[in-house]
């Protein structure tokens, strides 16, 4: 059988912070078809939260422009991420009884002292809203983003995906939920591996999404599995750094990795590897924030002048962070004056590349496995110059992939479930790489110091302990 058949079709769809986005792509990983919505949602402190009907209607809009152009009977699956640790409560219908409590969302920090979890991650969350609302709470269901697609999709009730139910407490080693808990009966869904067949596109949802009914709805993974399955970053010692609104490093290990902070946590690869890696709170979402309505493009080729900058900035997108450490009440700072915005934005850009760095760092403290490889994903991607800063401050070569997309890669995984050779085949046919990008000789040690201040400050701060200091400081 050949790996993927270059006439059929694969549509992922990727509900994400800001937008929907839907693909359609052939099986030699030539785009066929793309459409975009935009989400909006509510953030209030440690509050983010979204409306859960609006991500339905944000992927019917973007699947229906992706398909505008394409007979519906060409697709042959589709496949769905979503942010990893938002969760809901839905009733037996699968309507929402409650917000969305987004990835990030922060309130329940007493209900993850309790289970040893970040509060953002979905359990923790899943304990407030039982605490906070328990009127709602009786007879309802978890649901994860995702869930709330596929449900649509088919028109029935569907199992969760291991890889979406993780944070909220799944076992993926022994494929089960935790039963010391004392959790209401029926509250958590049946979960299946990514790569399963959940049933097919039914009649409504046909109508709204330009899907034809009778499609196989396949299970997915979280969006930064998707992205890295959009780099082919699944082969041991591959790694994928995913800058979107906030950074996530993902790789690929034979074995399962053990973290004594909890900060890294690994899924199941469909084809049994692990994918470890975590979530900073760090990334591309404090440009927007501190530059609302500029010109980005813009000030990030004025910012050149200042690309090794002594500004030290730590760029949270919001409260707390998760990885490479955990410390709840972090919050974003700057260590000097900037010039000018010019500066201010190039501080910015090189803090995400420290904390990128300082991930990395982490991995190797923990016996991960070294990197062979890797490859840059998400938005950032879209500005050369900090790819190459990326590069340059990691001090290693990286390869930038034609189709970053999370929803790329999700149509890679509904492509691998008819693969001759499962995702690796997948992968080889469909994922191209546009540009390898190599460290400048001549900006070698220009971040050094920089990036051991920086390191000095996280520890000042008890936010980063000796162990992980000294490693990085080893590692220069």
């Amino acid at each position: 059988m050949a790996a993927v058949n270059g006439d059929d079709l694969w549509v992922g769809l990727d509900v994400g912070t800001q937008g929907a986005r839907a693909l359609a792509v052939c099986g030699e990983g030539r785009v066929a078809g793309r459409g975009e919505a935009v989400l909006t949602g509510r953030r209030e402190g440690a509050r983010h939260e979204q409306d859960p009907r609006a991500w339905w209607e944000a992927i019917a809009a973007a699947s229906r422009d992706a398909m505008r152009d394409i007979a519906p009977e060409r697709v042959r699956g589709v496949a769905t991420c979503a942010t990893s640790g938002t969760i809901l409560l839905v009733d037996a219908d699968g309507e929402p009884l409650t917000p969305g409590l987004m990835y990030d969302d922060a309130r329940a920090a007493t209900q993850a002292s309790r289970v040893g979890m970040s509060a953002s991650w979905a359990l923790p969350k899943l304990l407030w809203m039982l605490d906070e609302w328990p009127d709602l709470a009786r007879g309802a269901r978890a649901a994860h983003e995702a869930d709330v697609i596929t449900r649509r999709l088919t028109g029935h009730d569907v199992p969760a995906d291991a890889s979406h139910a993780l944070k909220t407490g799944y076992d993926a080693e022994h494929e089960r939920w935790p039963t010391d808990l004392n959790l209401p009966e029926g509250l958590l869904p049946e979960v299946v591996a990514a790569g399963t067949v959940l049933g097919e596109v039914g009649a409504q949802a046909a109508a709204e999404t330009g899907l034809a009914r009778g499609t196989p709805v396949i299970s997915g993974m979280t969006d930064s599995c998707a992205s890295q399955l959009a780099a082919g970053a699944v082969r041991e010692g591959c790694w994928n750094s995913v800058v979107g609104t906030t950074l996530v490093l993902k790789g690929c290990s034979q074995r399962l990795l053990h973290d004594p902070a909890g900060v890294l946590y690994s899924h199941r690869s469909p084809g049994g590897s692990w994918l470890p890696g975590g979530g900073s709170g760090a990334g591309a979402g404090v440009l927007t924030a501190t530059f609302p309505g500029r010109d980005l493009d813009a000030l990030g080729e004025r910012a050149a002048k200042h690309e090794s900058t002594s500004v030290l900035a730590y760029p949270l997108v919001s409260r707390g962070e998760r990885f490479p450490f955990a410390a709840p009440d972090a919050e974003a700072f700057m260590i000097g004056e900037p010039v000018d915005d010019c500066e201010h934005f190039a501080a910015l850009l090189q803090g995400v590349a420290f904390v990128e760095r300082l991930c990395f760092d982490y991995l190797d403290l923990l016996g991960a496995p070294a990197v062979s490889e890797l490859t840059l994903t998400g938005g950032a991607t879209r500005s050369r110059r900090w790819s190459q800063l990326r590069a340059d401050v990691l001090g290693r070569e990286v390869r930038l992939v034609e189709h970053p997309d999370a929803a790329f890669g999700m149509a890679v995984l509904a492509a691998s479930s008819h693969a001759g050779g499962g995702l690796g085949a997948a992968c080889a046919a469909m994922v191209r790489t546009r540009e390898t990008i190599r460290p400048r000789p001549e900006m070698a040690g220009c971040f050094t110091e920089s990036y051991l201040r920086l390191v000095a400050e996280l520890r000042r701060r008890g936010w980063v302990g000796a162990a992980l200091a000294d490693h990085a400081i080893s590692r220069v």
